[in-house]
């Protein structure tokens, strides 16, 4: 089976970069994956040193069928470059594998998502593969379920689900409109995404996953997510553009654990429930505070 193309994200973090990309070369199927890897340009010139400390190293990455390095001229921010990134892959490849440079995969994220890819290509209501599962028991008898929302942290889709994206988030009114919509929209009422989708459409932040689940969700797709999780957030710690200066709860990823046994059924898994009620709540982190604060007024670290 071919693999399918993997889109890293990166920016100016040296040591995440490093810490995701070596986590990617651990699996079976790195060297038989093509790896794009996409370096946004600094938006101020204090991150032009760790900017170009990231592009120093993804020029030697190797272990892979074949990388390509796409060094951004100017700076698009993440939402953009993600969004250009996605599309211009799904049209030549037609599927792919979307990471960010925080992001630590286990040795077998990339056997789950190409057998999932692969599983769920002809099913047009699977829109997703997510790698990530919050924290929390989850007692189920497959290795994996169907739920009504997209992950931003390690997934992939196809072409077909794709092609929906809604860059301008048009199905907005039809929430606001429905008190019905956005209960559902906020997995009935545990995680408050509407919030997030106004924030949105009111210029105030710059999410290209909430307009993503729009999109999905406007079509009463699903996402395929792993029993327990295949991926690691590194950048809860403040050192991230996009990052806010708190915390959550996270399971470390089991080296062991593999997906096997994938749902059957074509809906949303009798055990949402479970997942609804694990759903993170953000604590206050002092140490990505600091970090934070250092990156702004162009310290170190802590």
């Amino acid at each position: 089976m071919t693999s399918a193309p993997i889109a890293l994200f990166v920016y100016n973090r040296p040591a995440h970069t490093r810490r995701a990309v070596e986590a990617l070369q651990r699996n079976r199927r790195a060297a038989a994956t093509d790896l794009f890897i996409y370096s946004d340009a600094p938006k101020k010139p204090e991150a032009a040193a760790a900017v170009q400390a990231v592009r120093d190293y993804i020029c030697t990455v190797g272990g892979f069928r074949t990388v390509t390095l796409v060094e951004r001229a100017e700076n698009q921010g993440l939402a953009r470059s993600i969004i250009d990134g996605v599309t211009r892959l799904c049209a030549e490849h037609g599927r792919v594998i979307v990471l960010e440079d925080d992001l630590e995969t286990s040795p077998h994220f990339l056997e789950y998502m190409n057998t999932a890819l692969k599983r769920y290509e002809a099913d047009e209501r699977v829109m997703q593969i997510a790698g990530y599962m919050f924290s929390g028991p989850l007692e189920i008898d497959d290795d994996a379920l169907l739920l009504p929302f997209i992950s931003s942290w390690g997934w992939a889709t196809w072409q077909r689900s794709w092609r929906h994206f809604d860059a301008n988030a048009a199905g907005y009114g039809r929430l606001q409109a429905s008190r019905e919509l956005r209960r559902r929209f906020d997995l009935d009422g545990h995680y408050n995404y509407f919030r997030m989708l106004r924030a949105q459409q009111e210029g105030r932040i710059d999410s290209w996953a909430i307009r993503w689940y729009l999109s999905v969700f406007l079509r009463n797709g699903l996402a395929l997510y792993p029993r327990k999780t295949l991926v690691r957030n590194l950048g809860l710690d403040g050192s991230g553009v996009n990052c806010a200066v708190s915390d959550i709860v996270q399971d470390d990823v089991e080296d062991s654990f593999r997906v096997e046994r994938l749902p059957t059924s074509i809906d949303v898994s009798p055990d949402a429930g479970q997942v609804f009620r694990n759903m993170p709540v953000a604590r206050l982190s002092l140490t990505a505070i600091r970090n934070r604060l250092a990156a702004v007024f162009g310290g170190q670290r802590l």
